[in-house]
């Protein structure tokens, strides 16, 4: 009388794992993905409530200048000081795709970049009150990140 399994009935079911693993894993990848849009589409939504906040509180001056002077230059740590310690935020959102929260603060006159690096969490253009996510690549729309 047989009591174990043969060889050939173990690769059968081997094969067999492998094929239902080679199905479900892409499809929790993309859950992943999808955690990590909504979570950038939540973030961005927001600093730009809290930019837009900030600026009607402060006579149209968004925050990253110092002491709301729009002739000086802008600076990634005023910018934190004045939304975090000033309430507006209760912490400094991070990219959910580079878990970074620093800030590609763009000067009065220079243009945004055309393309996201990744380089950074966030690219902010205080004198526009324009933040974008710092992440290239596109959703499953074709979407850019960058775009939201």
């Amino acid at each position: 009388m047989r009591k174990a399994f043969s060889l050939v009935e173990l690769m059968i079911v081997v094969a067999v794992l492998g094929i239902l693993a080679a199905i479900v894993v892409p499809e929790f990848r993309s859950y992943g993905t999808q955690a990590n849009e909504s979570a950038t589409k939540n973030n961005l939504y927001l600093l730009r409530a809290g930019i837009e906040l900030y600026a009607v509180r402060h006579n149209g001056v968004p925050p990253g200048y110092p002491a709301d002077n729009i002739g000086a230059p802008v600076s990634q740590d005023e910018f934190r000081a004045q939304m975090v310690d000033g309430g507006y935020l209760q912490k400094m959102p991070r990219n959910s795709f580079n878990n970074l929260d620093t800030l590609d603060m763009i000067p009065n006159g220079a243009a945004l970049p055309a393309e996201a690096t990744g380089g950074y969490g966030w690219i902010y253009q205080p004198q526009s009150k324009t933040i974008r996510l710092d992440w290239p690549g596109t959703d499953k729309k074709g979407i850019r990140y960058y775009d939201y």
